[in-house]
C-alpha cells in the first residue's frame, strides 16, 4: 500500500498535560497542519483491541461483530488495520494539503497506542509528559471548577500512565519524548530538537507566534488557548494550590506511592522531591465539605460504572 503524501504526527499524552500548547506551537510551522482533537481512530481501531467500552449501539457486540468480519478478510486483523490506515490517511491528506505532516492530538489515544504504532509505520510520535499531580490538578480546575472529580479520570491517571510507559518501552526508538516543564522553561532548544526529529527546518519564530493559532473544538482545550499567550515556567508550579486541604494531600501521597520511583523516574520526575513538595504545601480547608461528599459517593459511582459495563457485555 502506498504511503500518503501527508505523514501523521501523533502527539500522545494524558489529558491536561499541555498537549494543546505544544500542538499550537508546532502548528505555527508551515509544514504542519492540525485541527482540534480528531478522536477518529478510536472507533476504528478499538474493535481490533481488547478495549471494552460502552455505547448506545452496544460496544461489546459491535467488537464481536468486527472480530468476525476481520476473520473473513484475506489478511485478517492486518488487512483491517491497513484499511483503517488508508481511510485515516485520506482524511489527514484532505486537511493537510501540501503540508508535510498532519498532527493528530487526541489524548485518549493512549488506549490504542500500540495499534497506532503498528498501523502507521511512517508516523512520527511525540510523547509529552507532565508531573502527574499537575495533570490531576488541571483536571479539577478545568472540568470541575476546582472541585473533586478525579474518579472520572482514573482511566487516564492510572491506565493511561501504564499504557504510555509500555509504549515507550516497546517503541522507544520511534518516539520523541519531552516534558511540559522543559517546554515552558527552556523552549528554544526543545523545539529545535523536535523539528530535527521531524526533519523540518528550525524556525525560532514559532515559539512566539503560537498565540495566533486557533485549534478550538468541542473536544479541544477549553482553557489553555485563553491562558497561554506566552510560555511561562510558573505554569509548571500552579498545581500545588489545588492540593492544599488534608483530603487532597492524602490522595496525592497515595497516588505518588502507586506511581512509585520507577514510573516517575522513567517519566523524568523524582518521587522524593514530589513527596516533599506535597508535605510543604500550606494546609487550607478549601473544598473540604464538597470533597468529603464526593468521596462518600465514590463507591456508588464505581458500582454504577461496573453495572453499565456489565450490561454492555450482555
Amino acid at each position: 500500500m502506498g504511503i500518503c503524501a501527508v505523514r501523521p504526527i501523533f502527539l500522545l499524552s494524558l489529558p491536561r498535560s499541555g498537549s494543546t500548547l505544544l500542538q499550537r506551537i508546532l502548528a505555527c510551522h508551515q509544514e504542519i497542519a492540525t485541527t482540534a482533537e480528531p478522536w477518529v481512530l478510536l472507533p476504528w481501531i478499538s474493535p481490533a483491541t481488547t478495549l471494552v467500552g460502552a455505547a448506545e449501539y452496544d460496544y461489546h457486540n459491535m467488537r464481536a461483530a468486527v472480530e468476525d468480519f476481520m476473520s473473513h478478510l484475506s489478511g485478517g486483523r492486518s488487512t483491517y488495520l491497513d484499511g483503517v490506515r488508508a481511510a485515516a490517511s485520506r482524511l489527514y491528506q484532505d486537511i493537510g494539503g501540501e503540508c508535510t505532516y498532519f498532527l493528530d492530538k487526541t489524548p485518549r489515544y493512549h488506549l490504542i497506542v500500540d495499534e497506532i504504532v503498528e498501523t502507521f509505520p511512517e508516523a512520527r510520535i511525540i510523547l509529552l509528559w507532565r508531573n502527574p499531580l499537575a495533570v490531576a490538578a488541571s483536571m479539577m480546575e478545568t472540568w470541575s471548577q476546582g472541585k473533586w472529580n478525579l474518579h472520572r479520570f482514573e482511566i487516564d491517571l492510572y491506565q493511561g500512565i501504564d499504557n504510555l510507559l509500555r509504549a515507550r518501552e516497546k517503541h522507544g526508538v520511534r518516539i520523541f519524548e519531552i516534558r511540559f516543564e522543559d517546554l515552558v522553561s527552556d523552549p528554544e532548544p526543545r523545539f529545535h530538537d523536535i523539528l530535527g526529529y521531524l526533519g523540518l527546518e528550525a524556525n525560532p519564530k514559532i515559539i512566539n507566534d503560537f498565540s495566533r493559532i486557533d485549534v478550538s473544538g468541542r473536544m479541544g482545550d477549553p482553557t489553555g488557548v485563553k491562558n497561554y499567550k506566552t510560555l511561562n515556567k510558573q505554569a509548571a508550579d500552579k498545581w500545588t494550590t489545588s492540593f492544599s486541604n488534608p483530603i487532597r494531600k492524602q490522595w496525592a501521597r497515595r497516588y505518588l506511592e502507586w506511581l512509585g520511583e520507577k514510573r516517575l523516574h522513567t517519566m523524568g520526575y523524582d518521587l522524593r522531591s514530589l513527596r516533599m513538595t506535597v508535605d510543604h504545601i500550606p494546609t487550607t480547608f478549601q473544598h473540604m465539605t464538597s470533597d468529603m461528599a464526593r468521596l462518600l459517593y465514590l463507591p456508588v459511582y464505581r458500582l454504577l460504572r461496573r453495572a453499565c459495563l456489565s450490561v454492555d457485555r450482555l
